[in-house]
């Protein structure tokens, strides 16, 4: 084993920071013989670590820029044997006489290596609290080994680390630092492009069902199914693509402009810290890393979702007459009550069924219960049509069939005021500014879908006329339609006893009958909504669709694999799992892209992306075989993702989580850029981007706080509160974010403090989730050791240096790009983050700074 340091440093007392690894293939036994040796480097671009284990008569090949100062050997038994574990050794010139210096080497029993599996070795210098970081790929067993099938259903290729550190009080902590790539990086991708398609193939098939249309509204619509037909099968050749990745279960940074990888985060791992401290109580703090949500293949050279989406928006309300706009909100609407159309007629259905089932079986309380069923799913169902877009949309249909052409361009009416026709310009603005048509009856949708309620009743009012011909005590109907009920049932004629079924099967075909008229026209009318969408700005539209999709994609799969991780690591704590049925989780993505060049993009894709994750809502369910990968349901406005659990894990849940009660996440974005790229913009560009979304976060983050003081119970407020002071931090976030102070990483750190105090998950992210995340995770950790767990304050620096030498974040199988930025902590006794020192000014900067002097110049003289 090599040991080298830098002469530069000007320390006679050096600290030897070493990986020793140990591989399956290479075991350790008691008589296996560890060399170490060490130089003196005097050439830093010639400073290297090397880990290996020798022969003790074979000597590394030298090296320029560094001088041999020793060496030292041991086996591995007199170690293990030895007093304490713990062995002092000499270390010697190469001839084995001269003794220069004294190297203590111990073992660090960690707690959680378990199936006798071989200790991993550490050293001391005497004289210097330093760690020698051991290596090893074993699974940890935080919480059992009941959890492992679950935790290995979401990650993969586990690399450890395990360090030693002094306290404050001179004791030991040990920590465990572990990086793990996630299975989920092409599940979630793969499970959600096939949502897509589903929802697609829907879709065009609605608007080829919406019957005969004028030749105007029938080309369009052939046009927008061509389109979209190419879309879907753009869609089915990604997926088919991502089927064939087999092999890794991350992308590399190097992959992200791949186009059939688009819809995969990069980088996606977890970073786990465990710390075992000699007085407090165990602990682990989870971050996830990921590459920021983005379309890289799509490329930025028109900005990112932010910035498209409003330009989009601004266009459509600028189209011509011969389209009809439509807000986001209302074409939002008009989704949602399609797909409430979708699942709720099928459940009307099956209840209808149901009860047709319980008057054959002749059981009151059976036909009673059902009744129940049916009337509660009914109401919902004419609730969903209760809109006065699908009134408009009926109307907007009926102009658009042939023969129902205006004569005029129409003029848009308010719903609140009328203007005159000579004062409107002609273009269409308003969904509700079609004109009133004199062949259009706009009662009969009122009377179509009312007819589904008054078939309810006569079904209420027939089951109530039987179930009291039989004996029974009490009837079914409601208290609002029980003045309605007795002259309902007063029309329908006596039948005998054991007619039931066949008494109530002409009303319910009349129920499913009225409920088909009404599913049509809704259908075919919000369709007709959709369309719009579609047709005005083809293919800008689908184009927008799939950048969102890619986007949203890479968010989403970070998201599931950070929630899985804070389930399986909280699951046995009750005020967790209260407040995730009861408020819902924060989760905190930090985001360190400058707001320079094509970063500008990335974190207007990331910002869009992170807030589109409000449309997810997870349901945990009983895992019924050995696959326990998570499934995504629902469609693009409204997700569920169901998480499976093993029987026994499932069990300790509480009772409104094992009965599918919809757990919800609220994501916020707190972003600031720290590389050099960011130094040319705070001096030369813009950084709005970074303030309005920090404040927008802010925003959001504060109505968390207040949602979860409001409905938590007391008695956990006030203990809450008692270890917490989190309306303090908020106050400090808020004049952090106003302040506007340059690279204020203060945000960061307040920011991710809170999450960790409101039972939050975490995420760091840059353009690659390689140097500026490992370089901000490492800092965090250092910083979680001094401030929870009582690292010495002289230790701090060697500790952030010792984790960055040896660091598990984010890139273990890259290079690194330059995406230059450094995240340090010059003042041990602070708790904050600090910049080292400026950024070295790029040429970049210099070029800059040249033209323009050179223009002010010629202005100046002109």
């Amino acid at each position: 084993m090599n040991h080298s340091w830098n002469s530069s440093l000007g320390t006679r007392d050096p600290l030897f920071l070493t990986g020793v690894t140990f591989p399956s293939e290479y075991p350790i036994y008691e008589e296996t013989k560890i060399k170490l040796t060490v130089y003196d480097v005097k050439d830093k671009s010639h400073d290297t670590v090397r880990t290996s284990v020798l022969p003790e008569h074979k000597d590394p090949p030298p090296e320029v820029g560094r001088s041999f100062l020793g060496y030292a050997s041991f086996k591995v038994g007199e170690l293990l044997k030895s007093k304490e574990q713990l062995l002092a050794l000499s270390l010697r010139t190469s001839d084995g006489g001269k003794v220069v210096g004294t190297i203590e080497v111990s073992v660090v029993k960690m707690g959680e290596i378990e199936d006798g599996e071989a200790d991993h070795i550490t050293t001391d210098v005497q004289g210097q609290k330093c760690a020698l970081v051991c290596e090893c790929t074993a699974p940890e067993s935080v919480s059992g080994k009941d959890n492992l099938p679950f935790l290995n259903s979401v990650l993969k290729n586990p690399v450890c680390k395990l360090y030693r550190f002094p306290t404050s009080d001179n004791k030991w902590m040990r920590i465990r630092e572990q990086m793990s790539e996630s299975i989920l990086s092409f599940h979630i991708p793969k499970e959600l492009i096939s949502l897509h398609i589903k929802e697609d193939l829907c879709r065009n098939q609605e608007i080829k069902e919406l019957g005969e249309l004028s030749p105007h509204w029938d080309n369009l619509r052939k046009n927008v199914l061509t389109h979209c037909d190419q879309m879907v099968n753009m869609y089915q050749d990604i997926l088919t693509e991502l089927s064939k990745e087999t092999g890794s279960s991350f992308k590399s940074s190097s992959s992200k402009g791949e186009k059939t990888l688009e819809f995969v985060p990069v980088n996606l791992h977890l970073q786990r810290m465990q710390v075992h401290s000699p007085h407090l109580k165990d602990a682990l703090y989870d971050v996830i890393t990921v590459g920021a949500p983005a379309a890289h293949f799509q490329g930025f050279k028109n900005g990112g979702l932010r910035k498209l989406l409003h330009r989009f928006e601004t266009e459509r309300r600028n189209t011509g007459y011969q389209f009809i706009y439509y807000s986001p909100e209302n074409t939002a609407k008009a989704k949602e009550v399609l797909s409430n159309i979708n699942q709720l007629q099928p459940l009307v259905a099956t209840h209808a069924d149901l009860l047709l089932n319980s008057a054959s079986q002749h059981s009151p309380d059976s036909l009673k219960n059902s009744l129940k069923m049916l009337s509660e799913k009914t109401e919902l169902f004419v609730h969903a049509f209760k809109d006065q877009l699908v009134r408009s949309a009926l109307l907007a249909l009926y102009t658009a069939r042939p023969g129902g052409v205006l004569k005029k361009p129409p003029s848009p009416k308010s719903s609140t005021e009328e203007s005159s026709p000579q004062e409107q310009p002609p273009l269409m603005r308003r969904q509700d500014s079609i004109p009133h048509h004199s062949d259009y009856d706009e009662e009969e949708w009122d009377r179509v879908w009312a007819n589904v309620g008054k078939s309810l009743n006569c079904i209420i009012a027939m089951v109530d006329k039987l179930i009291e011909r039989d004996g029974g005590s009490e009837g079914s109907g409601s208290n609002n339609d029980g003045e309605k009920e007795p002259s309902l049932a007063d029309s329908i004629p006596s039948h005998p006893r054991e007619d039931w079924y066949e008494q109530l099967y002409p009303l319910i075909l009349t129920l499913k009958d009225c409920m088909g008229e009404v599913v049509n026209r809704a259908k075919q009318s919000l369709t007709f909504v959709l369309l719009q969408e579609l047709a005005y700005s083809l293919p800008q539209c689908l184009m927008l669709t799939l950048r969102r999709d890619i986007v949203f994609s890479q968010a989403l799969a970070g998201l599931v694999c950070g929630f899985i991780i804070k389930l399986q690591t909280s699951l046995y704590d009750p005020g967790f799992l209260q407040q995730l049925h009861t408020v819902g989780l924060i989760v905190q993505y930090e985001g360190l892209l400058s707001t320079y060049s094509d970063e500008i993009g990335m974190l207007e894709d990331m910002a869009v992306g992170i807030s589109d994750l409000k449309k997810v809502a997870f349901k945990i369910i009983e895992a019924k075989s050995n696959d326990v990968l998570p499934v995504i349901t629902g469609r693009r406005e409204h997700y569920v993702v169901e998480v499976k659990l093993p029987a026994r894990m499932f069990e300790s849940l509480p009772l409104q989580i094992k009965e599918g009660q919809l757990l919800h996440v609220y994501p916020v974005l707190f972003n600031v850029g720290i590389n050099e790229q960011q130094t040319l913009a705070e001096r030369f560009g813009d950084v709005s981007l970074q303030e309005s979304i920090n404040q927008e976060n802010f925003e959001l983050l504060q109505e968390y706080y207040k949602i979860f003081m409001e409905k938590m119970p007391p008695d956990y407020i006030s203990h809450f509160q008692e270890q917490n002071d989190l309306k303090a931090l908020l106050e400090n976030l808020h004049q952090n974010i106003q302040s506007k102070k340059r690279k204020n990483v203060e945000i960061m750190w307040l920011a991710a403090t809170i999450c960790r105090k409101l039972n939050g998950i975490r995420f760091t992210c840059c353009k690659s989730a390689k140097d500026r995340t490992s370089m901000s995770v490492t800092l965090e950790q250092c910083s979680i050791l001094r401030d929870e767990h009582q690292l010495h304050k002289d230790f701090f620096i060697r500790a952030l240096d010792c984790m960055r030498s040896r660091q598990t974040q984010g890139a273990l199988n890259e290079s690194d790009d330059p995406e230059t930025g450094c995240l340090t902590d010059n003042k041990p006794t602070s708790r904050h983050f600090y910049p080292v020192a400026l950024l070295l000014v790029s040429s970049h900067l210099l070029v800059v700074w040249l033209i323009l002097s050179l223009a002010l110049l010629l202005a100046k003289y002109q």
